[in-house]
């Protein structure tokens, strides 16, 4: 099933960081943290594994927003989105090298905040995007879950629940055991975007997730308790796939 992104908030002013959380629930994100101190930040990273983080960078303490991100990204490739009031050459070049995956100025609008998180994780998928103007609704693909645009905002599946993906001319209907999703692109890209160690082709307009595949028949796969059909010249590559598992 398909999730809200988690995201912390770190901020030591809580009227800003209370306005920032309200903008992420009113966006459709859902906020697993709000915290004043880059300790604070670190230990609700390890404990939650938020999706992404804002993290302001004129914290108080002995940890400031940059030498958070430095300490976070030595345990977790959580992407990091700076938001500050600073905008000094010192510190930008400083939070340069923390590799951050967007900016942020205070103070914050909602259309900003969308954007820079979409930013976000379009760097942090696997594969960049193939042209310079890639789909609004394209998918970005890490390596156990896909984030993908659902009724205006951006919701993570889980790979796992996946089961599987049809071809309808330039886009793709993506089946979980919940819901039915329309991905603008190509059954195509989503073969080569999935891992292949949980995708196989079944058939030129199907391809299957190999761990929730059932049953194989002549010509067709049970899966999750639908039917796709298998094409003869694919079924000796799934069934030598299913064996390997």
């Amino acid at each position: 099933m398909d999730t809200p992104l988690k995201l912390l908030v770190v901020e030591d002013d809580m009227i800003i960081a209370a306005n920032i959380a309200l903008q992420l629930t009113k966006l459709g994100y859902e906020v697993s943290g709000i915290v004043p101190r880059g300790e604070e930040a670190i230990l609700n990273a390890e404990t939650n594994r938020p999706d992404l983080i804002l993290l302001d960078i004129s914290l108080k303490g002995s940890l400031d927003g940059i030498d958070t991100a430095h300490a976070i990204h030595q345990q977790w490739n959580i992407p990091i989105i700076y938001v500050t009031a600073n905008t000094d050459e010192a510190t930008f070049n400083r939070a340069k090298k923390t590799h951050p995956y967007a900016y942020i100025a205070k103070p914050i609008r909602a259309i900003e905040l969308q954007r820079a998180i979409e930013l976000a994780l379009s760097r942090l998928a696997d594969e960049p995007p193939t042209s310079a103007n890639p789909a609004p609704d394209a998918p970005f693909v890490l390596s156990d879950r896909i984030f993908v645009r659902h009724r205006e905002k951006i919701v993570k599946i889980f790979i796992a629940d996946i089961l599987y993906v049809e071809a309808d001319r330039n886009y793709c209907h993506l089946y979980t055991a919940e819901k039915e999703y329309l991905l603008t692109t190509t059954l195509k890209v989503m073969e080569d975007k999935l891992p292949v160690n949980y995708f196989v082709r079944v058939h030129r307009s199907y391809l299957a997730n190999l761990t929730q595949v059932d049953e194989v028949g002549e010509g067709h796969v049970g899966i999750g308790g639908k039917t796709i059909p298998l094409s003869h010249l694919l079924r000796e590559t799934l069934l030598k796939r299913i064996r390997t598992i």
